[in-house]
C-alpha cells in the first residue's frame, strides 16, 4: 500500500462530490460511493510514497496556515486506458500549486523510499477520484451524467496523512 497526504473539503463541497459518487452508483456504474473503509472520503492527494514516517505530521503543521483555500472542481478526466479511473480536475490555481509544492517538500525527508513519480513538480495532476475500473463500454454512460458536467466551487479545509498499510487516516492539526 501507500502513504499519502491529502486535502479534505468542507462539508458542502464533500457533499457535492458524494452526490456524483451516488449518481454513478445509481446508474449501475462503479463509484467511490461504496466505501472500502470508514475513512474513504473525497479528497485531493498532494503527495504519495510507498512509506512515510509518522513524524511527517509535525512537518506539515506550517502548511495549515494556507487553509482554508477556495477551489474549483472542473472537467471530468480519465486516467488509464483499459478500466479507466474517472476523476474530476481540481483546477490548479496558483495557491493550490504552491500548497502542493510546500507539502511535497515538507514530506520528502519522511519518505523512506522517496515519492512516487506522479507527484513531482510539473507532473502532479490535482484531481478528485469518482470511480475506479470503469470499463470502456461504460464511459459514455458515465460521462453523460448531468452531475458530472457542473463545476463545483468549494473549499479545502483540512490536511490528513493516510497510512495505507495500517488503513488509518491521521488528521494534521
Amino acid at each position: 500500500m501507500v502513504h499519502s497526504v491529502e486535502l479534505l473539503f468542507d462539508p458542502e463541497t464533500e457533499s457535492a462530490v458524494r452526490r456524483i459518487w451516488d449518481a454513478l452508483a445509481d446508474a449501475g456504474l462503479r463509484s467511490q460511493a461504496a466505501p472500502v473503509s470508514p475513512t474513504d472520503r473525497p479528497h485531493i492527494t498532494l503527495t504519495v510514497a510507498d512509506n512515510m514516517c509518522d513524524a511527517v505530521a509535525a512537518s506539515l503543521r506550517p502548511s495549515l496556515a494556507r487553509l482554508p483555500l477556495d477551489c474549483r472542481i472542473g472537467a471530468p478526466m480519465l486516467f488509464g486506458v483499459r478500466a479507466a479511473t474517472l476523476v474530476r480536475l481540481a483546477v490548479p490555481s496558483a495557491e493550490l500549486l504552491a500548497l502542493q509544492a510546500e507539502v511535497h517538500r515538507a514530506c520528502l525527508p519522511h519518505m523512506l523510499d522517496g515519492p512516487l513519480g506522479n507527484v513531482e513538480r510539473g507532473t502532479w495532476t490535482p484531481h478528485v477520484t469518482l470511480a475506479r475500473r470503469i470499463e470502456p463500454d461504460q464511459l459514455p454512460q458515465a460521462l453523460a451524467l448531468r452531475q458530472l458536467g457542473r463545476e463545483i466551487r468549494g473549499r479545502l479545509t483540512a490536511l490528513r496523512h493516510w497510512d495505507g498499510n495500517a488503513k488509518v487516516a491521521y488528521s494534521i492539526s
